[in-house]
């Protein structure tokens, strides 16, 4: 008798598998998936989100150094440094210093 249930349980598996399998085919036919975030219109939101945030970036910068453009003929001068002094070696002029001593540790 044991031998007749076990080469019965085998199709009887089978057989609910089959029927598992069409009752879960039916209900995701009848009940789709929400849309997937990854689809090409999602895609194209987020770009022109990103290119919208972009230009805002770049408008506020314009606003911000657009002085500095807008007058070209106009020098802005730099801040003096007053905390800075020359110490003793320090050359004179623009042209190039005199190389550091090398030392030796």
């Amino acid at each position: 008798m044991d031998d007749v249930l076990l080469a019965l349980s085998i199709p009887v598996l089978v057989f609910a598998s089959g029927i598992y399998a069409a009752c879960d085919s039916w209900w995701r036919r009848s009940h789709p998936a929400p849309p997937s975030p990854y689809t090409h219109q999602a895609a194209r939101l987020a770009e022109r989100a990103m290119l919208t945030r972009a230009e805002d970036i770049v408008d506020g910068v314009y606003e911000v150094l657009g002085p500095l453009y807008d007058t070209p003929g106009v020098r802005i001068p730099a801040p003096v440094a007053t905390a800075v002094t020359p110490g003793a070696n320090a050359s004179q002029g623009h042209d190039r210093s005199q190389p550091a001593p090398a030392r030796r540790h």
